[in-house]
């Protein structure tokens, strides 16, 4: 572990009005033994530190994904958890939680505890794992959840995300059991007699292309009853990816209420739409599914207004031949780890929806508080845990296969240009991504 200085960086939490971008003039930040340990206008190097010229550049506390699918064990032929920890750095995301639809499924204590000790033998990102809710995901059984709750890896949030948990008995036992620990319940929100044989959303251009339609009321629904589930439990309820203007009215009156509910928002379904899908490349095909651009615009309304707390990327890796062929046949799901923040300031900085230090709340603070992962900095100071991450704002790049530092390719954003990138991150006092190259651990 080395000592660093970085000179002259803008810090995110600083910069508030919207459309502002860093200057000449920042701060330096010195770090050492894992920590920042000084922060201020003018610095002198000492002789055991690596400088970081850092101007033009913007400093974020590091970036937390809730929704992160590593895929190991079982199946590493689409990623393990060394690989997504790097496509991970790359992204300038030093946390993770990990979903729990592996093989075995994340259900038991021993699994979880594998899962984060392969991510701290890796060192590209704290990972948390999630637990699964039902055993198997079967949606019929409670999961070993307080077994996983006190084991070693202390696990806080869960889901059977891939799978909604559509029984709300089940449900309602799930948001009891979680509540006496402080724990999440993060929902899958899928009706699955609504969404039999679904391919695409449900509208005139499903019917245009004759694919079966996935109806926005099969996600609202399930959000609305869970809603009064946790209203009633006065429990904790997470939002996986939600993706209609229907469910953020759901979402925005359950708020109103009182609820403790909390939301997130993919970067895909922040810019993309259906129409993609007119193309029929799978590479669109994602779950939920694309929906209209009228969506997507209330989507990044909500995001401004608070509605929708955090975006997460729901990386989702699959082997070449998952994505190939014919689109009723292919796997649901993108990559995002490596692109969330260009997509991020695409979709919400640049067009003057939120502010850099807004950005930071989503990308950071807000995914670390709702899976109470404490460790978390919670502003670049004296003190602080050093995880963070140095974004250079200004320059465009064409995303190809290049910038995919993970085990699969299926990104929906290769050959578009896209704003800024990720120059270093930083986890713990340690450089994990060095001027946009993961670093060898």
């Amino acid at each position: 572990m080395s000592n660093i200085l970085i000179k002259n960086v803008s810090i995110a939490a600083d910069l508030t009005d919207k459309g502002a971008v860093p200057g000449t003039g920042g701060v330096d930040l010195r770090i050492a033994d894992g920590k920042i340990v000084e922060r201020a206008g003018e610095l002198t190097p000492a002789a055991d530190e690596r400088v970081i010229e850092a101007t033009g550049l913007i400093a974020f506390t590091g970036f937390v994904d809730l929704h992160t699918h590593l895929r190991e064990p079982g199946m590493e032929q689409a990623e393990t958890v060394y690989t997504g920890t790097r496509a991970a750095a790359a992204g300038g995301f030093t946390t993770v939680f990990a979903m729990a639809n592996t093989q075995p499924v994340a259900d038991t204590a021993g699994v979880v505890e594998q899962v984060q000790a392969l991510g701290d033998s890796a060192g590209y990102a704290t990972v948390r794992p999630i637990g699964a809710v039902t055993e198997d995901l079967a949606g019929e059984k409670l999961s070993e959840i307080g077994a996983m709750a006190h084991s070693r890896a202390q696990v806080r949030v869960f889901s059977d995300d891939g799978k909604c948990v559509h029984d709300s008995l089940l449900m309602r036992r799930a948001l009891e059991y979680v509540r006496t620990f402080d724990g999440v319940i993060a929902q899958h929100a899928q009706d699955p007699k609504l969404t039999d044989g679904a391919q695409m959303n449900e509208g005139e251009l499903s019917s245009e292309l004759g694919l079966a339609g996935w109806p926005a009321v099969a996600e609202e629904s399930i959000i609305a009853r869970d809603a009064l589930l946790a209203q009633h439990l006065d429990a904790r309820l997470h939002v996986c990816h939600l993706s209609t203007a229907g469910s953020v009215e759901v979402v925005r009156q359950a708020k109103a209420r009182g609820v403790k509910i909390t939301a997130e928002v993919t970067p895909h379904h922040l810019i993309l739409t259906d129409e993609l899908v007119r193309s029929y490349d799978p590479r669109y095909k994602v779950n939920p599914p694309l929906r209209s651009s009228n969506d997507v615009q209330a989507l990044r309304q909500a995001v401004a207004e608070g509605v929708i707390d955090i975006i997460a990327t729901d990386h989702a890796p699959h082997p070449a031949e998952a994505k190939e062929g014919e689109w009723d046949t292919a796997a649901f799901g993108m990559v995002g780890l490596e692109s969330a923040f260009s997509i991020s300031q695409l979709s919400l900085v640049e067009p003057g929806h939120i502010s850099w230090a807004e950005l930071e709340q989503l990308l950071s603070q807000r995914p670390a508080k709702i899976g109470r992962y404490d460790s978390h900095p919670e502003a670049l100071v004296p003190g602080a845990v050093a995880d963070l991450v140095l974004v250079d704002p200004r320059g465009t790049r064409v995303f190809d296969e290049t910038d995919l530092r993970g085990r699969s390719i299926n990104s929906p954003y290769l050959g578009m240009e896209l704003p800024g990138r990720v120059h270093t991150t930083i986890r713990h006092g340690v450089v994990t991504c060095d001027n946009g190259q993961v670093v060898e651990l």
